[in-house]
């Protein structure tokens, strides 16, 4: 080596060094918030995807006019599909323009993708805070858990939700053509569609919008199947995957999203088709078949999915609070869905039921879930309506409509969902950021609560006496 390369490599040494340093110090810094304060880090890293988004969509060139959109309509948009919502304040297909629908389309997949790595940043923050045998009993029950490596879960992830999409888009881009669309615009319908539905967005690129599609199931079911499987959450995903030739292998957790979202499913199924069979402003006027098929996919709509083939405005109000309660429940931990999530209903179920019948223990499969579960669950539960009621309270101040309109509206926000009556579009300013308030903590308020409630377990030494108040 002549004297020349020798200060050549001494002096690309300092670079070198300097960029590793770099490098192990952010590495350091984010390790350490994951670590220590997952909350945070899920409230930094969506607050920076919003902000991102937001100044995409203000660009000119998002909008089809080529005009500067309002920072308010950008935000809401931002936000809506930053955490897989779907609320709207202009109408998607009309507004934005190809490029605009593009961020829109990489904005959903992003927030799908990053809140499910968030989610399980999060459990194995939760861990690392367990003692030894807990951390055995919950790798044990909880096959998910095992994957400790943050890069192994984000390929996992990343393959699971990329293999539905695609499975999603092969489906629908040749309908798409059949029903004469252009090829090029057939592509990116089934691109858009498939993104938005796996991910529980509820965005539609297209200016009729979904009631187009009323009763036609080669557009219902692979969109239904796709918002269904989205919801059920990774977790659930990859057990099922790994053992589903096995189901007394799946998981408790699994096993409880599965029966829950299939129980609710049903349900919403027979009460929406019982309520709206004869209502002639969305399903009286339809034949037996039509019916049937509006009624499943609506009934898997709320699960966070957000399309709709009927008018929701147009439902009976008795149909508007039954979608209030399925949409308050939302989809399953770890899931592209909002809500209190699927468990956290089951747990409180399971809980009332057990103490209705006096047992001291609270069962289901053959398992006892801990007394700390069932305290984070409640909690969950009390935060979340008194989020729900301190913003309908809000919006009611703000607008002249109805607690029917504002309360279906509002839960929409915060499960995540996307339905709405129509009134979205038409709010005031300041309405429109109490929405963007309740999408934005319904994405991360109960996941951010239930790691925390979870992380600040602890051990008491002394204890207080006992003394029981008068309960009823």
């Amino acid at each position: 080596m002549t004297r020349r390369q020798d200060d050549a490599a001494l002096a690309q040494q300092p670079a070198v060094s300097l960029l590793e340093r770099v490098h192990n110090q952010v590495r350091d810094v984010l390790g350490s918030a994951a670590r220590f304060t997952p909350a945070r880090l899920a409230l930094v890293v969506l607050t920076a995807m919003i902000g991102v988004s937001t100044l995409l969509l203000l660009l000119p060139v998002s909008s089809a006019r080529g005009t500067r959109t309002s920072l308010v309509d950008a935000l809401f948009t931002a936000v809506s599909a930053i955490t897989v919502t779907g609320l709207v304040t202009v109408e998607t297909g009309t507004h934005w323009s190809t490029f605009g629908l593009v961020v829109i389309m990489a904005t959903i997949k992003v927030g799908g993708l990053g809140v499910l790595t968030l989610a399980s940043l999060m459990s194995l923050s939760v861990m690392r805070r367990m003692g030894l045998a807990q951390r055995v009993i919950t790798a044990s029950e909880t096959k998910a858990e095992r994957l400790a490596e943050v890069g192994g879960v984000l390929r996992t992830i990343l393959v699971t939700s990329t293999g539905f999409e695609a499975a999603t888009f092969l489906a629908l881009v040749p309908y798409m053509i059949a029903t004469e669309h252009r090829p090029g615009e057939s592509l990116f319908l089934g691109l858009f569609y498939a993104i938005s539905a796996f991910n529980n967005a509820g965005f539609v690129p297209e200016a009729a919008g979904t009631t187009q599609y009323l009763g036609d199931p080669f557009f219902s079911i692979p969109i239904a199947v796709a918002v269904f499987v989205g919801s059920l959450g990774f977790p659930v995903i990859l057990v099922v995957v790994r053992n589903w030739r096995t189901p007394k292998h799946w998981t408790l957790h699994a096993k409880l999203t599965l029966y829950t979202s299939a129980l609710l499913f049903v349900g919403g199924w027979l009460g929406i088709a019982a309520m709206e069979w004869g209502n002639p402003d969305t399903l009286g006027a339809q034949s037996t078949g039509t019916k049937l098929l509006a009624s499943a996919f609506a009934s898997v709509m709320p699960r966070s999915g957000g399309f709709s083939t009927v008018d929701i405005g147009a439902m009976q109000p008795e149909t508007h609070l039954f979608l209030d309660i399925l949409m308050f429940i939302g989809g399953g931990s770890g899931s592209t869905g909002g809500g209190i999530k699927v468990t956290t209903f089951a747990l409180l179920a399971l809980s009332i039921w057990a103490e209705v019948r006096g047992n001291p223990d609270v069962e289901v499969f053959r398992r006892r879930i801990p007394q700390e579960t069932i305290r984070q669950a409640i909690g969950v539960l009390a935060l979340s309506v008194a989020i729900v009621l301190v913003a309908s309270m809000a919006l009611l101040a703000m607008t002249p409509y109805t607690l029917d309109q504002v309360l279906f509206e509002i839960l929409s926000a915060f499960g995540t969902v996307g339905l709405s009556t129509g009134i979205t579009a038409d709010l005031q300013t300041a309405a429109k950021y109490v929405l963007i308030a309740c999408m934005y903590v319904g994405r991360l308020g109960p996941m951010s609560l239930g790691a925390a409630l979870a992380m600040r377990e602890s051990k008491r030494v002394v204890r207080l006496p006992v003394e029981r108040p008068i309960v009823g």
